[in-house]
């Protein structure tokens, strides 16, 4: 689910390349009369044949919009947990007039999502102390992007506060599969990227199962065949399946 405030759908923009109109989304679902749940069921597209999304705010002006949604679907996403489906949310920046509270506080396990380069670490320095300090989320973790440019994922964690959830390498190349649709490389499914988001889905899984935050890993998970958040078979490997689809097709 996209509920960043500054509006648009990088899904749609992206793995899409443009070809959905952004028809539909969460602003649907907080000027509808029915239940935030059947809206919800409504406005999801479909991404292969497991996994859904909503988009979120068509632009930044609509974001305002959304300030009455946030608290009652929030109630209607904790509701998902009985019927075992499994909600990631995309809450963009923090800080942001319009971002999405009762999401993130209500969330299972609510993660901080940086670079390691030095000017990523200034500008998350300050959201991790105050989270670190006011504890304002059930569960929070930090999932590193780009390990060793120059902080290690175990060392930036450190330098945080926070419990490292997890670590994908930057391989603008492999993500670009994901975020822009791209035409996988050969043995893309067995490169390194790959292996990150599964190792860092049964770590995330691990997390959510718990009732601590404490389980969370202190150190950099290998890359290691094992992502998305908790269930069986997780985002990462939906959209693995999907991708290959789309290769065939080609």
């Amino acid at each position: 689910m996209e509920a960043d405030p500054v509006g648009g759908s990088a899904i749609l923009a992206g793995w899409f390349q443009g070809a959905r109109d952004h028809d539909m989304g969460l602003l649907d679902v907080a000027f509808a009369a029915e239940p935030v749940g059947e809206v919800l069921d409504r406005v999801a597209i479909g991404i292969g044949d497991t996994v859904r999304f909503v988009p979120g705010a068509r632009s930044h002006l609509q974001a305002r919009e959304l300030r009455g949604l946030w608290q009652p679907l929030a109630e209607a996403l904790a509701g998902l947990d009985a019927t075992g489906q499994d909600v990631i949310v995309d809450a963009g920046r923090l800080g942001m007039a319009e971002s999405p509270q009762a999401l993130l506080e209500r969330a299972d396990l609510t993660l901080l999502v940086t670079r390691t380069d030095l000017p990523a670490m200034a500008a998350t320095r300050s959201h991790a102390d105050l989270v670190a300090r006011t504890s304002p989320w059930r569960r929070s973790g930090l999932l590193v992007v780009g390990s060793g440019r120059p902080y290690s994922a175990s060392g930036a964690a450190k330098y945080l506060g926070l419990p490292l959830a997890g670590s994908i390498p930057l391989q603008p190349k492999d993500a670009a599969v994901y975020h822009q649709g791209a035409t996988p490389r050969p043995r893309f499914h067995k490169g390194a990227f790959a292996r990150s988001l599964h190792t860092t889905a049964h770590a995330l899984r691990a997390q959510v199962a718990i009732a601590t935050p404490s389980a969370a890993p202190t150190t950099e998970p290998e890359a290691v065949p094992g992502r998305g958040q908790v269930g069986v078979a997780g985002p990462a490997s939906v959209w693995a399946a999907a991708a290959d689809r789309r290769r065939e097709q080609s």
